[in-house]
């Protein structure tokens, strides 16, 4: 006997420690904000690695050449847009990197 009838989902009760990525319940109730006051944005730290940044950055200025191929210069616009951001974002991240090494260096240079 076969039954056509659509099955109602059954919704799983709420499980809050299930894969639970930072290992303990924070004191705010386990929701976690960055200082800027977004709310897990940035969880996987995909903004503070430069490659990572580099290739957002290449992704978007290919997805501008596209659109603008298509026609559509506010899109191409929009991507370039997104593509300037993380190419800031990169030297950024760059400029950081290269005061570290040179602070290092200093450090070395003084121990001697």
């Amino acid at each position: 006997m076969i039954n056509n009838r659509r099955r109602n989902f059954r919704s799983r009760p709420q499980n809050n420690n299930y894969r639970r990525r930072n290992g303990s319940m924070n004191s705010n109730g386990g929701t976690n904000y960055n200082s800027n006051g977004n709310m897990n944005f940035n969880r996987n730290g995909s903004m503070t690695n430069p490659h990572n940044v580099e290739k957002t950055m290449i992704k978007f200025q290919q997805l501008a050449k596209d659109a603008q191929a298509n026609g559509d210069p506010v899109l191409a616009q929009n991507y370039l847009q997104h593509a300037d951001h993380y190419l800031r974002r990169y030297n950024e991240l760059s400029d950081k990197r290269l005061d570290k090494s040179k602070n290092k260096l200093e450090e070395l240079k003084s121990e001697e």
